[in-house]
């Protein structure tokens, strides 16, 4: 298994360990996912979505958002970080079940899901090197990074500091 499916939550990991290796130039309609590359915009265009994704992504700001503050303030325990990883993760399973973009759509997605996936692992513990305060600003920066490539009607910025 590689190093980086080894950062990634569980079962993001089986789901695409399982997956054949692709490039963000071209991939096919299953969510696959490359680790390697760098968001862009389509030809100066925000990306489709579709309604499973803004569901998923809506799902996911609304777990973290709310926990900024106590995330700030050192007020989250490792049991309630763990508690918004496992949350946090199922919403991104959802994404992966059940989001259908053009393949490089989708390709651009899988960077983002990969950095909410190491924002996920870091909040549960996973990783030692990385305190779960800092993955949740992972999570929170992705989120920014979705709402800046993605067309996602309603989608605001989450602020740093909230």
């Amino acid at each position: 298994m590689s190093n980086t499916l080894k950062l990634m939550t569980p079962a993001i990991a089986a789901t695409l360990a399982a997956a054949p290796a692709v490039s963000t130039a071209q991939t096919t309609p299953a969510h696959e996912h490359s680790a390697h590359g760098k968001l862009t915009l389509d030809h100066g265009k925000q990306w489709p979505t579709d309604e499973a994704l803004r569901t998923g992504m809506t799902s996911i700001r609304q777990l973290i958002e709310p926990q900024l503050g106590a995330i700030h303030a050192g007020k989250l325990t490792a049991a309630q970080y763990a508690e918004l990883a496992q949350k946090v993760e199922g919403q991104v399973g959802y994404i992966v079940a059940n989001c259908k973009l053009e393949p490089n759509a989708d390709a651009m997605l899988h960077l983002v899901i990969a950095d909410i996936g190491g924002g996920v692992d870091a909040m549960a513990g996973k990783n030692a090197k990385v305190r779960p305060a800092q993955g949740a600003g992972q999570v929170v920066t992705a989120l920014n990074e979705y709402g800046r490539y993605f067309n996602h009607p309603g989608w605001k910025p989450i602020k740093a500091g909230q």
